[in-house]
C-alpha cells in the first residue's frame, strides 16, 4: 500500500511541475513582444494596430499580447457565415478563445488582413466602425483570397480607445459587398 501511494505522489508531482513548466514557456513567450501603450490612443492607430497584430508572413509570430491589450475587459470577437447544414449562425470569443481557434492557422498559412475601406459614426464616448478588408496569404499576394466588413465597436474612456467587439462577415457570391463599403 505504502508503495502505491508513493507511486501515485510522485506521479502527482511530475503531473504538476510538467504542468507548471508548459505555463511558464507559454508565458515567456509572451514576454518576447512588448506592449505598444500608444497605439490606443487614437481611433486610427487603434483600427490600425488590430489589423496589424493579427498579420503576418507564414512562420511569423503574433504578438497576442498586444491583440488582447486592444480589447475592453469581456469584449467579444463574433464571427458570423454558414454551418455545415447552410445555417447563418455567429460565434462569440474572447480574444483567448479567438487565440486558440485560430491563432495557430495564421502562423502556419501566413495571413494579411488589409482595411480598404472605412465608414465611422460616433456618439459621445462609442464609435462603431464598418471596415471592409481584404484577406491575404501574403502581404506580396496582388488578389485577395477573401474580403468581408468588420463592424467594431469601440470606446473611448478619455484616456484611450478599446475595442468592445468585433463582428464581421465574409463576403459570398451571393452577399457582395455594398458600393457605399468600398473604396
Amino acid at each position: 500500500m505504502k508503495k502505491l501511494l508513493t507511486f501515485l505522489l510522485i506521479g502527482a508531482l511530475s503531473f504538476n511541475i510538467q504542468a507548471q513548466e508548459k505555463s511558464k514557456k507559454e508565458s515567456e513567450a509572451d514576454f518576447e513582444f512588448e506592449i505598444d501603450s500608444t497605439s490606443v490612443l487614437t481611433l486610427d492607430s487603434t483600427i490600425k494596430n488590430l489589423y496589424a497584430v493579427i498579420s503576418g508572413e507564414k512562420g511569423v509570430k503574433r504578438n497576442w499580447k498586444q491583440l488582447k491589450f486592444l480589447f475592453a475587459p469581456d469584449a467579444k470577437l463574433i464571427p458570423s457565415g454558414f454551418d455545415k447544414s447552410e445555417n447563418y449562425r455567429v460565434r462569440y470569443m474572447t480574444p483567448d478563445d479567438y487565440i486558440k481557434s485560430s491563432g495557430e492557422w495564421l502562423v502556419e498559412n501566413g495571413f494579411f488582413e488589409k482595411e480598404i475601406h472605412r465608414k465611422t459614426d460616433t456618439f459621445g464616448n462609442i464609435t462603431q466602425v464598418f471596415s471592409t478588408y481584404e484577406s491575404f496569404h501574403s502581404e506580396s499576394d496582388d488578389i485577395p483570397f477573401m474580403r468581408g466588413i468588420n463592424s467594431i465597436q469601440l470606446l473611448n474612456d478619455g484616456k484611450r480607445w478599446w475595442v468592445v467587439n468585433i463582428y464581421w462577415a465574409q463576403e459570398t457570391k451571393d452577399h457582395p459587398i455594398p458600393e457605399k463599403y468600398l473604396p
